[in-house]
């Protein structure tokens, strides 16, 4: 595998660039601003390189008039001096404020936008098989390392026109031939970094990928902190964090090497520019064709004329990381669009039935590509509780993802009511960050339920106790280390009863509650006139359920009613 496998930067990714930038001038919530202080930072910009001009003609007279043993000039000059000196500080302080209010206003929108693009159509989950790896390091640190870099190396970039419209005449007019040279020097310099450097390019890409592996992993352990200790499985938890670190550490190294190589020719390069104007122009003095000051005058143009032109040099550390972060940010970009695009499926997916009905329904693997369900034609009336069971897991799996949007290989069609109408209780259970009632309730309705409505309902499940240890309904907490397993199922049920759906699909609940705590939930659901769908791998809930719908080996189904009034595919 060749080592750059893994950056792209194409024409896509400028595309990108240029969507990101121009969407973000034309944005009706943060356009506006932007680009009042973008015209700030011109005017100030244009500012800063006026004082520099006129700070090389105040310092040559400076240092003439000390030649001349001038006391009254030298006085006067100093006098200007301090006041250029002042102008200056004023005027850089602000437009690095304004530069850095501008990125972080930036970075706001982008942000706000890209995880609205993450969250639409389930793109999170999907893009799990797009390859795009550490989709929230993209999103949190990329950002707000692009939005930060783009905007200083656009106004490097001006600076750098700025600098060369305003000191090519000073230069000029001192010694053609040092403009000759600084154009000559600086061209020669930048060839040469990017030959030294451009591997850096791809180094700093696999380095971002293996700093946030290396936190994801950190992040897994302390999510698992108490599953892990349990188990004793520290060795193989410190195992894989070494190795981590190890990849990390080793792809480190060679950036430092190729920075070592690079800065052997960059800081000779820069001390060659306090010399190069001197032995130029000083011959001009000493034949008396040219004041000393001008001997300060032309190494200030020079150093400001060489460091417009040698804006790769200078900025070649940035510019690289840049170029990863707008591939790893263009990369995200395609996967979530390539995500939430509908894609070639047979499965089409009807949400304006009263019912949930499987109608022709054949559902593949994702792995293979083996059929695992085929010809599924089942329909769920309000009303009838049906188990969905049998000894094919595999197929199981599929049905229950499939009638949630979540398994696109397949043909058929799946009618299931509105998503207000009906809701899905995963396996593993869920309780996002935040209060209680926030977890309970619906978004935006968190304060329709009264304290006694919701109590009744914990009271129901089971869970009321263990809630009031908590803190109550208002507290927040990392949920998943305040409740058991068992007892955050329970609240899985009691937000199904708040909700109050037509319909509920719940999948394998009896593995952490129980046979018979299951059965009483569900009969629980029923009283509240909600039909449920429970997924499980056997019969044991069959006598809280009207229909069995059997999932058999060979892709095949059958299903019965409780009195086993069996009709088979």
């Amino acid at each position: 595998m060749d080592e750059s496998d893994g950056f792209l930067l194409n024409r896509q990714s400028w595309l990108r660039w240029r969507e990101m930038v121009s969407s973000f001038a034309r944005s009706p919530e943060a356009g506006s601003r932007a680009k009042r202080l973008f015209v700030a930072l011109l005017a100030l910009l244009l500012a800063i390189n006026g004082l520099n001009v006129l700070n090389s003609y105040v310092g040559r007279d400076f240092m003439t008039a000390i030649e001349r043993r001038s006391m009254p000039v030298f006085l006067t000059m100093a006098t200007i001096y301090v006041a250029v000196f002042a102008v200056s500080t004023v005027a850089a302080v602000v437009y690095r404020y304004t530069e850095e209010h501008l990125a972080l206003l930036w970075r706001g929108w982008l942000t706000r936008r890209l995880v609205g693009e993450y969250l639409e159509e389930g793109t999170y989950y999907w893009l799990r098989e797009s390859g795009i790896e550490n989709p929230d390091q993209r999103i949190a640190d990329d950002v707000r390392a692009f939005t930060a870099t783009t905007i200083s190396l656009m106004l490097v970039l001006l600076n750098t026109t700025f600098t060369t419209l305003a000191f090519s005449s000073v230069m000029w007019s001192i010694s053609p031939l040092l403009f000759g040279v600084a154009v000559a020097y600086a061209a020669l310099g930048s060839c040469l970094t990017v030959l030294f450097g451009r591997s850096l390019l791809w180094l700093n890409y696999r380095q971002a990928d293996r700093e946030a592996h290396l936190r994801a992993d950190l992040v897994h352990l302390r999510q698992n902190a108490e599953s892990v200790a349990m188990l004793r499985r520290e060795g193989r938890i410190g195992a894989l964090l070494r190795r981590r670190v190890d990849d990390l550490v080793s792809n480190a190294e060679r950036i430092i090497g190729v920075n070592r190589n690079l800065g052997f020719f960059t800081t000779g390069y820069n001390y060659l520019i306090q010399i190069i104007p001197v032995l130029i122009v000083a011959p001009l003095f000493i034949r008396g064709e040219a004041a000393f000051g001008v001997i300060t005058q032309s190494a200030m143009a020079f150093s400001h004329l060489i460091g417009a032109f040698s804006l790769v040099i200078t900025q070649f550390q940035q510019i690289s990381g840049y170029a990863v972060v707008l591939a790893r940010l263009s990369a995200l970009q395609d996967g979530a669009e390539q995500a939430a695009a509908p894609r070639p499926s047979g499965i089409e997916i009807r949400e304006d039935g009263m019912q949930l009905a499987w109608q022709a329904l054949s559902l593949r693997s994702r792995h293979d590509d083996a059929t695992v369900l085929r010809s599924l034609t089942f329909t769920v009336p309000p009303g009838t509780h049906v188990l969905v069971m049998g000894p094919n897991e595999a197929a199981r799996v599929a049905l229950f993802r499939a009638s949630a949007s979540l398994w696109r290989a397949g043909e058929g069609r799946i009618v299931r009511p509105a998503p207000g109408a009906i809701l899905f209780l995963p396996e593993r259970t869920y309780l996002p960050p935040g209060t209680l009632r926030e977890a309970l309730l619906r978004t935006q309705q968190e304060h329709e339920a009264d304290e006694a409505q919701i109590g009744a309902v914990l009271s129901a499940v089971g869970v009321e106790d263990a809630v009031s240890r908590a803190g109550g309904l208002e507290v927040q907490h990392d949920w998943d280390d305040v409740f058991s397993l068992a007892d955050q199922e329970r609240l899985s049920f009691a937000r199904v009863l708040l909700a109050t759906p037509r319909f509920a699909v719940l999948d394998r609940p009896s593995k952490l509650l129980g046979v018979d705590e299951t059965a009483r939930l569900i009969r629980l659901l029923a009283t509240r006139s909600i039909t449920v769908v429970t997924f499980e791998s056997d019969e044991a809930l069959s006598t809280c359920h009207d229909q069995c719908l059997t999932l058999e080996a060979g892709a095949t189904w059958s299903a019965h009613s409780v009195h086993r009034e069996t009709y088979t595919a």
